[in-house]
Formats: structure tokens, C-alpha cells, sequence
């Protein structure tokens, strides 16, 4: 039965001529045996078949009631005498009228006075759109609640009421929302706000930040009302089993038992309970699937029916944790201290950045902070970088928490993710929410702390798709509307927040020793131009850092070797002629896969055999250039035969099960080397690792962009602090061609205030964040001679308005991918100006420039902040 109908017939209403039309389609809905149930008519049994089609009497009662209950001063007898019903049913029926005033006068909500029109925010790249809400569901529909509309002449979304007002659109025709799919708004109060929020400062449609906040599950669409109804999420459930309440005590299980020795069956298949559920807890039920029990169906019934066990339908959980905590860990003197100065900054400051060096025992500090949160019954979210930190982490947390621990990523299947939506918005306190950057989207009530781990990642920045939103800065802005506090935490904070932190704006503290007492890692810098010169490197290793290697085996340590490049080698080249593999939609070469036999784009997913000869001049023979972690990994075997090696890449960790398999192997110290990308420098925590080498540090110091510096010296102390986190020194080589590169010194002397420095002095004088605002704008087409001439008006206009602070366009390093050329502008904004007005100003030239008929095919994107 429809949602609407229902909710409609069980409240009370007025009565009046579009209320009878209302109740007429309800009826031939299915629906007229409810209102006998609410309204004391005969009822009838709704297995007898269709109540309309079976007998259209049921409608005329309708009818009939619905034309006296407005007068309701006419006594029961009158009623009766025209209706044909008893005494007792019309007196039923007046005494309804007298409980409920709607009937005799009209409601305060009524129809002329009523908030007749909702504003709902569609799942498209578009502002929320107007539909005008029935009569039937003016009491119902509620901001956050969902749903489903009719879009075009054939299409249904489901979409989110944002905001229910009584101004008409200046349109002849209003579609009607068609149904409420929830009888519970989905989006609170709070998302709402952070959705607009996100909208206007990110630039980007209402729609499209509800397309990353919902999950597949809730933003369900369809040919018909029915169709997009039935394809949304529904809560999985499981049948469990427990013990029955009247033997939850030793005497009875005991009598029960003795009373099956002759059922064998039935007796195998109680102890096989116990089994499983350990030791019984006669003080509350344990619940256990049913489908860990290997008793048929038939056995269980039997049991049931005798009394001994439950067999019930239930909810299946979004977490399956551990319910028994351990002991909180105890806190250093050095961690004592950081604790007592954050919550002396939550006194005064809203954001807090915690500046502990790699090591120092960042997490002891949140773990504390989210117990006292969690006793207090609020829930605490804590955001990591990386999927890839998540599954060491979790069972860490799960080991204090327990079942107050809720895990959210991307990797989860969509009806997970839907389901730990739905618990969520169930949950007004208690909960931990672990997860990457869309986790800070969750409908999170009575949110009183927020914890965003290794602060200065790039990967908390989205860059795919709109909404281009930074976690962090979204953190903040949720806590703020929230009411809760903010931790930053890194050993390489980012200048923004650095510079945030030195001016008051954030709460400041500082962790600089390492937790236990162990120093921080040696660093070598290893020369590669010298040592090729010298004779003492072999392929891509330098002497120095193949004996660390070899020392560290034998004394059964464990190394980490860092090369930021995915696959055997970044291209192929003809060794006869010069040719070399490109992507026929992107402007970039193809990588080789030795693993698979195939060149690669990165960027589009574009593949192809690797040819057996040149495709150019058909002779010369394709030899691979550079080298990625493939081609490491299979050096280091060839070199290293004994030792057991891993690599963790994009291309290794695809599978979920398969990189738990690497981290377990390493964690339990099976592998002696771990070879990776930069999933590798974020947060793990192994301690047998004595050795970290970086391959190469000059990609990471040659990128063009003003962020170089800072984010080499990151990736290097991080990567870096891998090493040596327990009894020991670890040891960390770094082979550069560019030994004496200030940031190669900062992060041999692990001298970060050396560094941000540095790098806030260039920033200032050449104006770039955190001084100013940046906004990257990219236009897209697949017309370059197009692209280039609408590139060059919208410049022209642009430039009318906000001068010498826009660059560009230029071609970014990239310039086409997947067949669509690229070209760039940035705007530089002073943090004084109203950044609001700015953005409205660029949205009217987007709209200028669009509304010339040639240009309007042109992509525009806009990336607020770009990272």
C-alpha cells in the first residue's frame, strides 16, 4: 500500500471534495480495509481478495461517510437510519468525529494556507526544482525526507524535500510529488545546511552533493513510481537464533537438555548452540545467525515449538565488532601533557592542529579524547586519508570500543554503505565513525568531535567529480554547524593549517619526542650522479642502500622501499627509431605492465598488447625506460633471493581481500620487503621495520607546482617515519641527484619549521595560498581550435572584472584526456575581499559565455582550491 495512503487515512483530515478525490485513489489502491480498521466500519478480511473488485459496496460506505462526518451534529441515529449501519457502528463513528476537531473546522495547516510547494534536490547536475505538494501529504513531508517525482514525460527520481514554502514558480503547470518513500526524513537538519554550504563555496549544483552524499542505495531511479520505489535500498535482514527466555537460567538448560536425550537431533542441535554462543548468558539473549548452525530448519522449528530457543527476523547490524573492549593504553608524560594542553585549547578554540612528530603516539591521545566523548553519549567521526589505513586501524579501535566502532568507505558494497547510512541516522549518540573523506557527508546527530588524521594529505581533496570538497576544511565547517570541536593531526601539518595555528585562528600543540623514548630515524642522502660516476650503483640502487638492505635482513629486520610510480616502467621506447607508446585520448604515454604484457594509460584505463616489434618501423626492439614498483620488486628478487617480497600499488590493492593479504604478511613479519607507491607512507604502524629506502626524491622535488617543496618534505619525513617505531633507530636513505636541495637538508635534518619557513616566505612574496584564495578554472572540449577561442573571450571578458589576478589560460601538464583538450585559467583572491561576491561575478561569465550558441558545448569546471 502506498506510503501517502496510508499516512493519509490513519491521521485526521478535513473533509471536503479534494480530500474524497484523494480517498477514492486510495481506495483503488487496495487500501479501503485500513479505513475500516480506523473508522469502526464492518470490517472486512483482507484475504477475502481485492476490496474494490470484489465488492464495490466498500466505496459507497466511503462515500457516505465522508458526506455526513463533515456534519457532525447530526446524533448517530440520523447517521444510522441513512447509512443503514447499527447503533453501535454509528455511535463508533460520532464518537470519532468528537475526538477529533479536524473534522468540524478546518486545521491550521489547511490547504489555502499551507506550505503548498517543495523544494527537492534531485540526484542531477542541477539546483533543487519546485513541485507542489497534494493535500494528502501536507502533514507528512518534512525537510530531509524522500521523495520520488516525475521528471521529463517518463522518467522518476528520488530525490531530498530541502525546503517546504508557499511561493508558486512562475510556471502554467507544477508537477505534484508523487510519493513519500520514507516514513523518516533521511537528511538532517545539519546535512542540509553543510549540503548548501558545499554547494556555494565549491561552486557546484545542489544535485551533485547529493549524488556524494546519499548512498547508491537512497537516490534510486526509474520508469514509474513503482520501479524507482523498488529499487531502493532495503535494510538486509537475518534470522537468528537465541535461547528461550524460560530456561535463561543453569537449572532449566539442564532440564531441557535431559528432556531431548531421546530426540538425538534435536539435542545435537541445542549443544551445537552453546557451542557456538560459549558460555550461556542467562542474563540477556545471545543472538546467533542462523546460518552458523548446520541443524536443518525442521530441528530448529522443532525446538522452538517446545520452548527451548527463539528463531526471530532481525536487522543485520552494520557492525559486527567485538563487544569486549580492552583496557585504554596509558599515556606518556610527553602525551599527558599534548592531552591536557588540547582540551585547555577546546576552552577557547574551536579547531586545535596537534603537531606530533612520526611515532609520537598521536592515536593514544585521539583514543582518549573519543572515550570521553563516547561516555558523555556522543558520537566522535575520525577521518583517515586512505582506505589503506582503515583495516590496521579498525581492529585497533575495535579492540577499545568495541561495537561502538562503525566503519564507512568507498570499498564497502553499496548496500553496506546504505545500511550504515540508516543506522546512523538511528544513532543520537555513542558512536565512532571511521572513515575517508565522504565519511564527514554522514547524517551524524549529536557530533561532538571530530579527528582528521595526517591533516595535510592530498587525498582529502576530491578531484574526480563535483563536489571538488577538501575533508578537512568541510570538518571544520561541519563541527561548526554541529556545535563540536576539531583535532588536526600530523607530523608534516600543512602550511594553510600551520599558518592557521601561528595566528591564533587554531589551537596549537606540539608532541616532538617519539613515544617510548626512541629517536628518530637516521637519514642518508644518497648521491646518484656520484655514485653512478663511481661505479657503485646497480640499476636503480645505489651501493649504500643495497648493504643497508642486506644488513637489515640478516639481522631480521623488515624494509620498506618508496617509488611514487606504479607499473615495470613508465614507457617504451625503439630503441631503433625513437618510438615510444601514447594513448590515442590522452596526451600522455602508455606505462608498461610487465605483470600482464600490456602498455597502460593511466588516466583513461586505455590498454594494449605490448607489440612484440616496433609498430613504427617494424624492426627495432621496444625496451622499457624508467622504472615503476613492478620493475623494483623484480630487481630486489633477483638480488635478494632469499628474502620474501611484496609490492602494495593501485595495482596490487584492487581487491580488498588481497591487500588485507599483503598488510597481514607484513604485519606478521612473513615479508621481508615492502615495495609501494605512496600508499605506503601514510600512518601504518609496523614494528619491524628498521629500514625505509626512497628511490627517487627528485620526481617529488621537480613537479611543477608551488606545493613541491612542501610536498616532498612531507612525503619524505612521512615515509620516513616508518622506521624504527619501537626499540630501535630505524635508518632511512634517500638517493637524490640533488643532495644539497634545501628540502632534502630540512628532511635530512628532519627540520620541519625549517621548512615551512622557507616555504611561507616564497608563498608571500610570489602570493599564493595561504595569502591569498586560489580558483582553477578548466575548460573542456574536443574542438582544440573551439577550446582555444572560447578560452580566449571568456579571458577577455574575465579580465574586465578582476584584472591581473587571473592567469592564464595555459595548457595544465596534461592537455588532453580522454579526447578532450584542456586549457587552465587561476584566479588569485585576496583573503579580503567577500570571496562570495567573487564567485557570483565568475558564475554570471560562465553563463555569458554559454549562452553563445557556439561555445555552449564547452565544459567548464570549476575547482575551488585546488590541491
Amino acid at each position: 500500500m502506498p506510503v501517502h495512503a496510508k499516512e493519509y487515512i490513519t491521521r485526521p483530515i478535513e473533509i471536503n471534495v479534494y480530500s474524497l478525490i484523494v480517498f477514492k485513489t486510495a481506495v483503488f489502491e487496495k487500501s479501503a480495509f485500513i479505513f475500516h480498521r480506523y473508522f469502526g466500519f464492518p470490517p472486512r478480511n483482507p484475504s477475502d481478495g481485492d476490496p474494490i473488485n470484489k465488492d464495490r459496496q466498500d466505496f459507497s460506505i466511503c462515500q457516505q461517510f465522508f458526506a455526513l462526518a463533515a456534519r457532525p451534529e447530526r446524533p448517530p441515529e440520523e447517521f444510522a437510519a441513512t447509512t443503514g449501519f447499527t447503533r453501535k457502528q454509528s455511535r463508533k463513528n460520532a464518537i470519532f468525529v468528537e475526538k477529533h476537531p479536524s473534522l468540524e473546522k478546518r486545521p491550521d495547516k489547511s490547504p489555502a494556507t499551507a506550505d503548498r510547494y517543495a523544494d527537492v534536490i534531485l540526484p542531477l547536475a542541477a539546483p533543487a526544482m519546485t513541485f507542489a505538494v497534494p493535500d494528502a501529504m501536507l502533514r507528512q513531508i518534512v525537510p530531509g525526507c524522500r521523495v520520488i517525482v516525475q521528471l521529463g514525460a517518463r522518467k522518476y527520481y528520488t530525490g531530498i524535500v530541502d525546503r517546504l514554502h508557499g511561493q508558486r514558480p512562475p510556471f502554467d503547470r507544477i508537477k505534484p510529488v508523487g510519493r513519500i518513500a520514507d516514513a523518516e526524513p533521511v537528511a538532517t537538519a545539519e546535512q542540509l545546511r553543510l549540503w548548501h554550504w558545499l554547494s556555494e563555496y565549491y561552486m557546484c549544483p545542489l544535485g551533485m552533493v547529493l549524488r556524494a552524499a546519499l548512498p547508491a542505495g537512497l537516490k534510486s531511479d526509474g520508469f514509474s513510481e513503482d520501479e524507482t520505489f523498488g529499487r531502493g535500498y532495503m535494510q538486509p535482514r537475518q534470522t537468528v537464533v537465541s535461547l528461550h527466555p524460560d530456561i535463561r537460567n543453569e537449572e532449566r538448560l539442564h532440564v531441557a537438555l535431559d528432556s531431548l536425550s531421546r530426540a538425538k537431533s534435536q539435542y545435537k542441535a541445542l549443544l551445537e548452540y552453546l557451542e557456538k554462543t560459549g558460555n550461556p548468558d542467562f542474563g540477556a539473549p545471545i543472538e546467533i545467525p542462523r546460518k552458523r548452525l548446520s541443524a536443518p530448519t525442521a530441528i530448529l522449528k522443532a525446538l522452538a515449538e517446545k520452548g527451548f530457543i527463539r528463531i526471530a527476523d532481525t536487522e543485520i547490524p552494520a557492525s559486527d565488532a567485538p563487544a569486549a573492549p580492552d583496557k585504554l593504553p596509558e599515556l606518556s608524560a610527553a602525551q599527558t601533557a599534548a592531552y591536557e594542553q588540547i582540551k585547555t585549547c577546546f576552552s577557547e578554540k574551536e579547531v586545535v592542529l596537534l603537531h606530533g612528530v612520526t611515532g609520537s603516539g598521536k592515536t593514544e591521545i585521539y583514543i582518549r579524547l573519543m572515550a570521553e566523548a563516547l561516555a558523555a553519549g556522543h558520537n566522535v567521526l575520525y577521518m583517515l586519508p586512505e582506505i589503506a589505513l582503515t583495516a590496521q586501524l579498525i581492529r585497533r579501535m575495535e579492540s577499545y570500543f568495541g561495537k561502538a566502532v562503525t566503519v564507512y568507505h568507498s570499498r564497502l558494497s553499496d548496500n553496506r554503505r546504505a545500511a550504515v547510512y540508516h543506522e546512523l541516522l538511528r544513532c543520537d549518540g555513542g558512536r565512532i565513525v571511521i572513515g575517508v573523506r565522504s565519511s564527514v557527508l554522514l547524517p551524524l546527530r549529536n557530533l561532538s568531535l571530530v579527528i582528521v588524521d595526517e591533516e595535510h594529505d592530498t587525498s582529502f581533496k576530491q578531484t574526480d567529480s563535483a563536489p571538488r570538497y577538501h575533508g578537512r576544511d568541510t570538518a571544520v565547517v561541519l563541527a561548526s554547524v554541529c556545535g563540536a570541536k576539531v583535532l588536526l593531526g600530523s607530523a608534516t601539518p600543512c602550511a594553510e593549517s600551520f599558518h592557521n595555528a601561528v595566528t591564533g585562528k587554531y589551537g596549537h600543540v606540539v608532541l616532538s619526542e617519539r613515544y617510548g623514548g626512541v629517536t628518530l630515524p637516521q637519514v642518508i642522502v644518497s648521491d646518484t650522479l656520484r655514485a653512478a660516476k663511481r661505479g657503485e650503483k646497480y640499476s636503480h640502487f645505489n651501493k649504500i642502500l643495497l648493504d643497508q638492505i642486506d644488513r637489515t635482513l640478516q639481522r631480521g629486520r623488515q624494509a620498506m622501499l618508496f617509488q611514487n610510480r606504479r607499473g615495470f616502467s613508465p614507457y617504451v621506447e625503439c630503441g631503433h627509431c625513437g618510438w615510444t607508446g601514447v594513448c590515442p585520448d590522452c596526451n600522455v604515454s602508455l606505462t608498461y605492465h610487465k605483470n600482464d604484457g600490456t602498455l597502460r594509460c593511466h588516466y583513461c584505463g586505455y590498454h594494449m598488447p605490448i607489440p612484440k616489434t616496433c609498430p613504427s618501423c617494424g624492426t627495432g626492439e621496444l625496451l622499457p625506460q624508467g622504472f615503476g614498483t613492478e620493475k623494483i620488486e623484480e630487481e630486489l628478487a633477483a638480488i635478494f633471493p632469499q628474502a620474501a617480497i611484496e609490492r602494495l600499488d593501485a595495482d596490487t590493492a584492487r581487491s580488498s581481500r588481497n591487500y588485507r593479504r599483503i598488510i597481514a604478511s607484513f604485519e606478521q613479519r612473513k615479508t621481508d620487503i615492502l615495495v609501494g607507491t605512496q600508499i605506503i607512507t601514510k600512518g601504518f604502524d609496523f614494528g619491524g621495520v628498521a629500514l625505509v629506502g626512497i628511490l627517487n626524491a627528485d620526481n617529488m622535488l621537480n613537479y611543477p607546482d608551488f606545493r613541491a617543496g612542501e610536498r616532498a618534505f612531507q612525503m619524505m619525513m612521512q615515509v620516513g617515519g616508518r622506521a624504527g617505531r619501537r626499540e630501535e633507530q630505524g635508518t632511512v636513505v634517500i638517493q637524490t641527484a640533488q643532495p644539497e636541495h634545501p628540502v632534502v637538508r630540512q628532511a635530512r635534518d628532519s627540520d620541519y619549521d625549517a621548512m615551512i619557513r622557507s616555504q611561507l616566505a616564497e608563498r608571500r612574496a610570489f602570493f599564493y595560498p595561504p595569502f591569498c584564495r586560489l580558483i582553477a578554472v578548466l575548460l573542456r572540449h574536443r574542438d582544440h581550435a573551439l577550446l582555444w577561442k572560447a578560452a580566449a573571450a571568456f579571458g577577455t571578458e574575465a579580465r574586465t572584472r578582476f584584472g591581473r589576478r587571473l592567469l592564464g589560460p595555459e595548457p595544465p601538464a596534461v592537455d588532453r584526456i580522454r579526447g578532450q583538450f584542456r586549457l587552465q585559467f587561476l584566479l588569485k583572491i585576496e583573503k579580503q575581499l567577500p570571496v562570495a561576491a567573487v564567485k557570483k561575478e565568475l558564475s554570471g561569465l560562465f553563463d555569458r559565455l554559454h549562452a553563445v550558441p557556439e561555445f555552449r558545448p564547452v565544459d567548464i569546471v570549476v575547482d575551488v582550491d585546488p590541491q
